[in-house]
């Protein structure tokens, strides 16, 4: 039993915080931006462990054994870590897509002050 691959997790999770707070593009962006973004973030993880439940029900997903994780199940089959995996993987996803139109954004509005120019 071992909880190196939670602390992996909450390191990365903690890593895309920093990002967040330096670029201020979600939780960091104002109260009504945080709400939005947790309240997507909560859904792309229902979603997913959603689609997690149907895999291991069909025989398609299961827990594979190895030293780095807890033993801790959430349902059969279904380590807690995968709980962690998902908030960094919609967290991860939901940061690139506002940090890419953003980036996006801004070259068309440059573009756009170019030509008024």
């Amino acid at each position: 039993m071992s909880l190196a691959y939670a602390g992996a997790l909450l390191v990365s999770i903690a890593g895309l915080a920093v990002l967040d707070r330096r670029a201020r593009l979600l939780f960091f962006a104002g109260r009504a931006e945080a709400l939005r973004a947790a309240a997507v973030i909560a859904v792309g993880v229902a979603f997913f462990v959603l689609w997690d439940l149907v895999g291991i029900g069909l025989g398609v997903f299961f827990r594979g054994s190895t030293r780095y994780l807890s033993g801790e199940l959430v349902a059969p089959e279904l380590p807690v870590e995968e709980l962690g995996f998902l908030t960094l993987l919609c967290y991860l996803t939901l940061l690139g897509y506002v940090a890419a139109a953003r980036w996006w954004l801004g070259r068309a509005a440059a573009r756009e002050d170019g030509r008024a120019s």
